[in-house]
């Protein structure tokens, strides 16, 4: 952790608006977040956003660092090179936290819950350096996928894979149990996506973006089925609402109708693209993960 000492001067002025303006980089909603989680005091004391602050007195900012806290980075990697990096997201862990403050400030990053962009800044603050954006992120996985994402490491890189994901450039492929067996080995699901107005949850609906995902079945248990699903458009919860669409909701998933599972059974298992700084198709993969495996195991039969 570091401390900052920020003396007051002046006309009085919210704690809040103070600290936005202080020169710390930090945005109105992550000052208040400080101040909320009692990591910002005035004379040594808790007070809210909104508390005025007078001639003399004394902010303290207790902000958290890269570091240790946040560890376990290093064990996700899955390939590296000097320009991208390839890493393993488990299965409950966001990608990022849900307020954007640590595209602002990184140091955001580490409030509150551990996140991938959390351990990210952790393991790697000259990430958030150098015109690196989003600390590398080029796409991104729901909390409860779990499996393989790409990395940039310079702008450069950054620009080119978020290219090809959006020129459809990157061969993807997920494995995932879904309820019930798709009657043929192969399909192909064309159904636009979108969010209707009044509607929270995304769905399936004619005014909405296409996507296109195509699936094989791998294995079959009493009930249900394991398949390999090729997204070939990248809209989000794809492959979550076309299966549920279908009739054959993943696994686990709770937003979309599928059965109760200890996790949701949808991994990001492969991505076959070409290196844009080498020309060369690369081929990565993030194996199965453990607790999919129980998982798997415990429902197929019953």
């Amino acid at each position: 952790m570091k401390k900052i000492k920020l003396p007051f001067s002046g006309v009085p002025a919210r704690l809040d608006v103070f600290l936005t303006g202080s020169g710390e980089n930090y945005s109105r909603s992550f000052a208040r977040k400080l101040i909320e989680s009692g990591m910002a005091t005035v004379n040594g004391l808790t007070k809210k956003p909104s508390f005025l602050l007078a001639d003399g007195d004394l902010v303290e900012v207790t902000v958290p660092e890269a570091g240790s806290e946040q560890g376990g980075f290093e064990d996700l990697v899955l390939y590296e090179d000097d320009s991208l990096m390839a890493v393993r997201k488990p299965a409950g862990v966001a990608v990022h936290p849900n307020s954007a403050n640590w595209e602002v400030n990184p140091k955001a990053a580490l409030l509150g819950e551990p996140t991938l962009v959390s351990m990210i800044y952790s393991a790697r603050p000259k990430m958030a350096a150098g015109g690196l954006e989003r600390l590398g992120l080029v796409h991104r996985l729901d909390r409860d996928t779990s499996g393989l994402m790409l990395l940039a490491k310079t702008p450069e890189m950054q620009d080119a894979l978020k290219e090809g994901f959006r020129e459809r450039l990157m061969e993807k492929t997920y494995i995932g149990a879904v309820a019930g067996i798709p009657a043929k080995r192969t399909g192909l699901i064309d159904a636009p996506i979108g969010r209707a107005s009044g509607f929270k949850k995304i769905k399936v609906w004619e005014f909405g973006r296409e996507a296109v995902t195509e699936y094989t079945v791998k294995e079959k248990g009493k009930n249900c089925a394991l398949l390999h699903i090729h997204p070939m458009t990248g809209r989000t919860n794809q492959i979550r609402i076309h299966l549920a669409h279908i009739g054959h909701p993943i696994i686990g998933d709770k937003l979309y109708g599928g059965p109760d599972a200890p996790r949701m059974l949808l991994h990001s298992f492969s991505l076959v693209f070409s290196h844009p700084a080498t020309g060369k198709e690369t081929r990565l993969e993030a194996p199965v993960p453990e607790d999919f495996k129980q998982a798997w195991k415990l429902v197929k039969n019953r």
